[in-house]
């Protein structure tokens, strides 16, 4: 579960952070791949004066719901008990990675694996539904939408994963917010 909320996270803490330059160009693609997508991004100068703002982001993700099928009740009560409960990471973006996206910016480390059904950047807003496929055969769709400015933004995200019956986080659901803002110069703190 861990790497489904860590895709989240950084899906939505790095895609959202292209406004920095507050660039009026829109980015928009439909049945693209992360790497498409980070080649559209980087053509359409949104990234000529810095992807993102380089320095200190603090993240903070709220899980407003989650379901996991076939939970044990005692896992499922605990996990009901850290609904609303604010999870804050922060992260160091350097310079380079400012101004050098990677494909993997918008997806995570499993990037390869991932599809963007579509994806629109562009006036202060962010749209996008990626699908992914999980190392056991399952599928996680994932649908955002939020509004930026150059140091920070708000998302709405949720997620979904499919698999065969008796596969680990088949079935679940999850909506979370995700709020994030720049705090200052790098502190070399990585939080999480």
């Amino acid at each position: 579960m861990h790497g489904i909320i860590g895709r989240i996270g950084w899906t939505v803490a790095l895609a959202a952070g292209l406004a920095a330059c507050g660039s009026k160009t829109t980015v928009t693609a439909q049945n693209a791949s992360t790497a498409e997508v980070a080649e559209k991004v980087k053509d359409s100068g949104i990234a000529d004066d810095g992807f993102i703002s380089p320095g200190q982001w603090q993240m903070t993700m709220t899980i407003s719901d989650m379901k996991i099928p076939g939970m044990p009740p005692q896992m499922a009560k605990q996990m009901q008990g850290r609904l609303g409960q604010p999870h804050v990471s922060e992260h160091c973006v350097t310079e380079e990675e400012s101004k050098k996206p990677k494909e993997d910016f918008f997806a995570g480390e499993q990037a390869k694996s991932c599809r963007y059904e579509n994806f629109t950047l562009g006036g202060g807003k962010i749209a996008m539904v990626m699908h992914c496929d999980s190392p056991t055969g399952g599928k996680q769709t994932m649908k955002m939408d939020g509004t930026y400015s150059a140091d920070a933004y708000h998302m709405t995200v949720a997620s979904q994963v499919e698999g065969k019956a008796g596969q680990p986080m088949s079935g679940m659901t999850l909506n979370a917010t995700m709020d994030a803002k720049r705090l200052g110069v790098c502190t070399g703190k990585q939080a999480g």
